[in-house]
């Protein structure tokens, strides 16, 4: 390890090799029984952490692997999964600054190796609140997360309305800046929970969306339109329904980072909802 201890800066690339049936480490038929890098690459990690000094693991990988554990050790981590061939030309702007990380997770990356987090659409019971397991189940980053060359602060987050038919729909207005010196892009998520419904129903569940390129200082406001139609679920009969009561919502840069609250209360009867007519309606950006 003398030439990383020789380097101003040490970027080790682990990961997977693409293929099918066994030939590669991820792919159709390559299946794995935990969730270390393939090989000796954790041991790869290892002895460059500790010969010191600066450390970006970048992980090109078909798979969520168990790197958490390396987060104390590195200045940063890079997630690519599988980039394609421009892939390495992409991560060396990246690093390099040419181009800023806008990138948000669509899976969890966990700590442990030896199984998987809860996805972020778990249940209660789910929580590391719950004590239900002596192990915890919290993913070392979560669902959503991603960061930047600067800073972003979202905020005031609003509805159009308090009360909304069960056939009905509404606004969500939140405002989102850029808090750094440099450009970069913000991925706004809109979550909503449902706390007291005739199932148990997820502790958050992605409603809407986002990505917001910003300039220094500049500030925006997102425009979500929801229809009641998305948030249906399957009762007890086996049937989609609507039903009236209140629904939280949630606006952050994350699954777990959203700081902002407001509620709005579903009224009248319960609504069949078999037949889903709204899939989403693309998000408003006003510039301030």
């Amino acid at each position: 390890m003398e030439a990383s201890r020789a380097a101003g800066l040490t970027v080790p690339a682990v990961g997977d090799r693409p293929g099918m049936f066994g030939i590669g480490t991820s792919g159709e038929g390559c299946d794995v029984e935990d969730l270390r890098l393939p090989g000796v690459q954790d041991e790869l990690v290892e002895a460059v952490l500790a010969a010191g000094g600066p450390v970006v693991l970048v992980v090109v990988s078909g798979r969520p692997y168990a790197v958490g554990r390396f987060a104390a050790g590195t200045a940063a981590l890079v997630q690519v999964f599988l980039p394609g061939e421009e892939g390495g030309r992409a991560v060396a702007e990246l690093l390099s600054g040419r181009a800023n990380f806008s990138g948000r997770l669509p899976v969890q990356i966990p700590g442990s190796p030896v199984g998987q987090p809860y996805t972020y659409l778990h249940p209660p019971l789910g929580d590391r609140q719950s004590q239900l397991s002596n192990l915890d189940p919290s993913p070392a980053f979560p669902f959503g997360h991603g960061l930047s060359y600067t800073g972003f602060e979202i905020h005031d987050l609003r509805t159009d309305r308090q009360d909304v038919p069960v056939d009905g729909e509404f606004e969500v207005s939140v405002r989102v800046r850029n808090t750094g010196a440099v450009a970069g892009a913000e991925t706004v998520q809109l979550y909503f929970t449902d706390p007291v419904a005739q199932v148990t129903r997820p502790v958050r569940a992605l409603l809407a969306f986002a990505k917001v390129p910003l300039e220094p200082g500049e500030e925006a406001t997102v425009r979500f339109g929801v229809h009641t139609d998305r948030l249906a679920f399957t009762g007890l009969d086996g049937r989609r329904v609507v039903e009236p009561g209140e629904i939280l919502l949630r606006a952050g840069s994350s699954s777990v980072d959203t700081r902002n609250e407001v509620s709005v209360r579903l009224v009248g009867e319960q609504r069949d909802a078999r037949v889903l007519r709204q899939h989403g309606v693309p998000a408003l950006v006003e510039r301030a």
